[in-house]
C-alpha cells in the first residue's frame, strides 16, 4: 500500500512531471528527425515539401485547441511582427530539414544546440540588453564546441554541414522576436499566429523549391508520423514548462542529443566521431549556464 501511494505521489510531483515531459518531448523530436531524414535521404523527398507536410499535419492535429481557444485572441496591433517572426521560423525549418537531408542526425542536433548563443549575440547587439562578461565567455565556449563538431579544417567538412547552424541562427532570431512580442501580446496569440501562418509560408517555399510531391506510401506514412510527433513534442514541452521552473527542466532538454544519436545509429548506422562528445560537452555546459543566468535575472529584478 505504501509503495503504491509513493508511486502516485511521484507522478504528481511537479518537478518529476516537468522532467518527464521534457524527456518525452526530446524522444518525440528524435522520432521526428529520423522520419524526416528517412523521407529526404532514402526516398528523395524535397526538404521544402517535407517541411510543408510536417507542419501542415501538426497544425491539423492542433485544430481542436485552436477552435477551443477562439479566434478572438488573434486581435493584435503587431500583425507585421507576427508575420516576420513566423517567416523567420519557416526559413529556419527549411534549413533544418535540408540539414537532415545532408548530415547525420547527431551532427545536426549538436549544431542546432548553438541557437542560445545566437540569442545572446542578438540580445546584446540588436536589443541592447546588458550581457555580462560571464555570459559572453559562455557564448564563446559554446561556439568553440560548435567549431569542434563542425571541424572546418577536416576533409569531411562541406557546405551542407552549415545548414543546421543556419537553422540555429534563424530560430534564434525567432526567439528574439518572440521576446519582443511578449511585451504586448499574450502567449496564446503568439502561438496561434505561429500555427496559422507557418503552413501558408511553408507552402510558398515548397512551391518555389519544386512542389509538394510525396514519393510513395512509405514516405507518406513517415511524414504523417513526423507531423503527429511534432505536435506531440510541442505539447510535451509546453507541459514541461507549465509543470516546473524553466531553469530546472531546461537541462533535461539536452537529453535529446543522446536520444537522437541512438536513433540515428539504430536506423541509419550513423556512428558519431569523438569530436561530438567533447564539442557537445562545451555546448551543453555553456547553454545550461546561460539558461541558469536567464532564470536568475527576473528573480534579481523582483528583489
Amino acid at each position: 500500500m505504501n509503495s503504491h501511494s509513493n508511486s502516485i505521489s511521484h507522478l504528481r510531483n511537479p518537478a518529476l512531471a516537468g522532467a518527464a515531459y521534457m524527456v518525452l518531448g526530446g524522444a518525440a523530436f528524435a522520432l521526428v528527425n529520423v522520419g524526416l531524414q528517412a523521407v529526404t535521404m532514402r526516398f528523395g523527398m524535397l526538404p521544402a515539401s517535407a517541411a510543408f507536410w510536417q507542419y501542415l499535419i501538426a497544425m491539423l492535429c492542433g485544430l481542436p485547441w485552436i477552435v477551443r481557444t477562439g479566434f478572438g485572441v488573434l486581435r493584435t496591433e503587431n500583425a507585421g511582427a507576427h508575420i516576420v517572426r513566423v517567416a523567420l521560423a519557416a526559413i529556419g525549418v527549411q534549413f533544418w530539414v535540408a540539414g537532415l537531408a545532408s548530415v547525420p542526425i547527431w551532427q545536426a542536433i549538436a549544431l542546432i544546440m548553438t541557437s542560445p548563443f545566437f540569442v545572446t549575440l542578438g540580445a546584446g547587439f540588436l536589443l541592447g540588453e546588458r550581457v555580462g562578461p560571464a555570459r559572453w565567455l559562455a557564448t564563446l565556449i559554446g561556439f568553440a564546441g560548435g567549431m569542434i563538431i563542425l571541424a572546418p579544417w577536416s576533409d569531411a567538412f562541406t557546405g551542407a554541414t552549415l545548414l543546421p547552424v543556419a537553422a540555429a541562427v534563424f530560430w534564434a532570431a525567432t526567439s528574439l522576436m518572440t521576446k519582443k512580442l511578449t511585451e504586448t501580446e499574450s502567449s496564446r496569440t503568439i502561438t496561434l499566429y505561429m500555427l496559422l501562418l507557418l503552413a501558408p509560408i511553408n507552402a510558398g517555399l515548397a512551391t518555389t523549391a519544386g512542389g509538394f510531391a510525396i514519393p510513395g506510401m512509405a514516405a507518406a506514412a513517415l511524414i504523417v508520423g513526423a507531423g503527429v510527433m511534432t505536435m506531440a513534442a510541442q505539447f510535451f514541452i509546453v507541459r514541461a514548462y507549465a509543470s516546473a521552473d524553466a531553469a530546472y527542466v531546461q537541462p533535461f532538454d539536452h537529453l535529446k542529443l543522446p536520444l537522437n544519436v541512438l536513433a540515428g545509429w539504430i536506423v541509419f548506422g550513423f556512428v558519431p566521431t569523438g569530436n561530438l562528445w567533447f564539442g557537445s560537452l562545451l555546448i551543453v555546459s555553456a547553454s545550461i549556464y546561460i539558461a541558469h543566468r536567464e532564470a536568475r535575472a527576473p528573480a534579481a529584478q523582483a528583489a
